[in-house]
């Protein structure tokens, strides 16, 4: 295994409010405290995600899938929202060639183009199935309870078109859903469509190990063996109530301290990668929907997670990274530099703001730039650390989704919420289906969703 987790721009001297030598004995102490909370709540069998072993067979029938459908399909595109589509769209960026999906399926040697959509703006829709060849599309419907209404509507509108070109839906359209309840398990059984089980014990954000992400993975050639075999060496690694030699519980532990006791409530997750620039926004949903809640004295908590990539945000967020307020972490992610390495050549010789580079490699440059801005962060007295990894291939990208989902775990315990649940979304789903009419609301469910008057309306129309 290769991760290291630099963690020096988080202590003092280094930085104002850092942690200091005196400090790593209570913060020891109160990490076993988590420790044993988070033990005694997995001994229930809540934490599905870290039970890869049990979902072997699954998995399985995943790739044999997977396997007898290769070269039918051009296309495949997943439907579903949040946690049903962030953690697919980074193992297609992570883990596909960056022009992939341009290529044609001869080019791709009969693996085909990975689309999601994750939300149902029309036009978004309406752009892939102009693009798409319905006769050689396979269409992945994603809802763990088969009522998300978001994409259930992306169905609907897919369903149509495809039962309008005469096609036999059980061959363009798979699902992922519960095992045994909701709407999609129950057409799947009725019109022998393909479907896979997500774990009872997974939630949504949790899931990409379970069919949410492997399928849609395995469909495109990734190795999805690779990916829950580094996944499952990240867990083993990350079990122990030893502060610093747990990876998930340190980081964990320090943006929990930076938050409550420096004021640092901003977490900034930063890939310096562009294969690993779509887990900011994967560890986004995870850390937000995790953490902000009520907690167990009735205060809202929880850090606000931001998604940045380098060096692109150089010249964008890191001028407020720098001089803004101070009350931001910064997790840069860096990888060894690897096989598509491209040299700079030298042609302007007599040019100083051109020569000096000739000879260098671009990824020699992502890397200084990436030391170079974490420098400058700690010099202007700004807290972050680095993981560096050893590749961005299956194995090690299934290390870092499980080292930032152990870490959720530990810090639900250190906010004293439960990480698991997400009752701030509900309202307003409910809100939506009482909108659009769902049969499943009671005339009481519409009273208490009444919404509350906002008397007098303020507006402006601009013509």
């Amino acid at each position: 295994m290769s991760f290291v987790l630099d963690v020096t721009a988080m202590l003092d001297p280094v930085v104002p409010n850092g942690v200091r030598e005196a400090d790593w004995p209570l913060l020891a102490g109160r990490f076993r405290e988590a420790h044993g909370a988070v033990a005694a709540i997995a001994a229930t069998g809540v934490y599905g995600y870290r039970e890869l072993e049990a979902q072997a067979g699954e998995r399985t029938r995943v790739a044999q899938f997977a396997q007898s459908v290769a070269g039918q399909y051009d296309d495949v595109v997943v439907l579903g929202i949040g946690g049903s589509s962030l953690g697919a769209i980074a193992l297609r960026t992570a883990l596909l060639p960056p022009a992939w999906n341009a290529r044609t399926s001869a080019q791709r040697a009969g693996r085909p183009r990975l689309h999601v959509l994750d939300n149902v703006d029309p036009r978004s829709i309406a752009g892939v199935l102009s693009i798409i060849a319905l006769p050689r599309t396979l269409f992945v419907v994603i809802s763990k309870s088969g009522g998300t209404i978001e994409t259930l509507a992306q169905y609907l509108v897919v369903r149509e078109r495809l039962e309008a070109a005469g096609l036999d839906v059980s061959r363009h359209l798979a699902f992922v859903t519960d095992p045994a309840k909701g709407a999609l398990r129950a057409i799947a059984a009725r019109d022998s469509i393909p479907a896979f089980a997500v774990p009872p014990n997974v939630g949504g954000r949790f899931s990409v190990l379970s069919p949410v992400g492997t399928l849609p993975a395995a469909l495109c050639g990734i190795d999805i063996e690779a990916l829950c075999a580094g996944a499952s060496a990240m867990r083993d690694a990350t079990l122990g109530d030893a502060l610093e030699q747990n990876a998930a519980g340190l980081f964990a532990t320090l943006q929990w301290r930076a938050h409550v006791q420096a004021g640092q409530g901003m977490h900034v997750l930063m890939p310096y990668s562009d294969a690993l620039r779509d887990l900011a926004p994967w560890f986004v949903q995870l850390w937000a929907e995790s953490l902000g809640k009520v907690d167990a004295d009735g205060l809202n908590v929880g850090p606000t997670p931001i998604a940045s990539v380098g060096a692109t945000d150089q010249h964008s967020q890191v001028q407020l990274f720098m001089e803004g307020p101070a009350d931001k972490t910064v997790t840069f992610l860096r990888v060894e530099r690897g096989q598509d390495e491209l040299t700079i050549p030298n042609l302007e010789p007599g040019e100083k703001a051109l020569s000096f580079l000739g000879g260098h490699a671009l990824g020699e440059l992502l890397d200084v730039e990436c030391r170079a801005t974490a420098g400058a962060l700690a010099r202007a007295g700004r807290a972050s650390m680095t993981m560096s990894v050893g590749a961005a291939d299956a194995w090690h990208l299934g290390g870092l989704m499980m080292w930032l989902m152990q870490a959720t775990t530990f810090a639900g315990a250190l906010y004293r919420v439960n990480p698991l649940d997400q009752p701030g979304v509900e309202l307003g789903k409910r809100l939506a289906n009482r909108e659009l009419g769902h049969p499943d609301l009671t005339s009481h469910d519409q009273a208490g969703l009444a919404t509350p008057s906002l008397s007098p309306p303020r507006t402006v129309r601009v013509p």
